[in-house]
């Protein structure tokens, strides 16, 4: 066993989790930067053991950034890369945290809202407690685990088939339970924005999203100013249909004009 090996070990289970999330990161970057890379020099390089990095490599296999194969780790494509939970969740944290307090002016006690699978929806789990009692509806493990410690969150799990990328659930089964419920309130984030339309990378992900959507009275779209800057393939919905849009204060003047000009109630967090 190596030094770093022994030093996990010596953790509490807490820490030791996250060190191996940010391990498993720091792994699937350095693939994707280098395209395919020598499964041995992979140990080598983050100096942990061959059955360590082997055991991070099927983790991260299993959402999608890489691929194993005769002794050598292959990055796969961008695309996948950027929809992954596990690069999701720790980017632009200043501006998530922002953008979750602006949305809790629009929650209210009694009510029930649909949050989705977003990193950035997530950021609103420590804050909901202050507007309890309340009904929240998610397909996103992250606040399926979060969540119920609470107090005064109701909280409905949408099933379906599990996606370990984006740790969420997807498919027929989630948005036939979506259709079943009439929510007050839909949350939701967006991969890219492009002409004014939020798109995202999965067709599966577009179709739960659109359920919530057509299921829910009031619908606002939270995201940060990068998402300007992205691609990503499949359309969901024109930024004109939501009934708020919040961005974070660090996006473009011009971008703020242009849909203010279309008539969309752009609410601007400060970071």
């Amino acid at each position: 066993m190596t030094e770093s090996d022994s030093s996990l070990n010596a953790t509490g289970p807490s820490t030791k989790t996250t060190r191996q999330r940010e391990r498993q990161r720091s792994i699937a970057e350095y693939v994707l930067r280098e395209g395919s890379v020598r499964i041995e020099d992979l140990s080598s390089t983050f100096g942990i053991s061959l059955m360590t990095i082997h055991r991070d490599l099927d983790e991260l296999e299993s959402q999608g950034l890489l691929r194993k194969s005769r002794g050598w780790a292959t990055a796969m494509s961008s695309s996948l890369v950027e929809a992954s939970d596990l690069f999701r969740r720790d980017q632009q944290s200043e501006e998530k945290d922002a953008l979750a307090r602006a949305v809790m002016s629009f929650v209210s006690p009694g009510g029930s809202v649909f949050l989705d699978d977003s990193t950035t929806t997530a950021r609103l789990a420590p804050l909901l407690g202050t507007r309890a009692p309340m009904t929240v509806i998610t397909n996103y493990r992250t606040l399926l685990l979060d969540l119920p410690s609470v107090e005064g969150i109701t909280v409905f799990g949408l099933g379906g088939k599990y996606f370990n990328w984006s740790s969420s659930y997807l498919g027929s089964m989630t948005t036939s339970a979506i259709r079943g419920i009439a929510a007050d309130l839909f949350v939701m984030s967006t991969s890219a924005v492009i002409n004014d339309t939020c798109y995202h990378h999965t067709q599966e992900t577009v179709d739960v999203k659109r359920a919530m959507f057509e299921s829910s009275a009031r619908r606002i779209l939270v995201f940060d100013h990068t998402k300007f800057e992205r691609r990503a393939l499949h359309a969901l919905a024109k930024l004109d249909e939501f009934d708020h849009v919040i961005v974070d204060d660090r996006t473009d003047a011009a971008h703020i004009e242009r849909l203010r000009a279309k008539g969309i109630d752009v609410i601007v967090a400060p970071v």
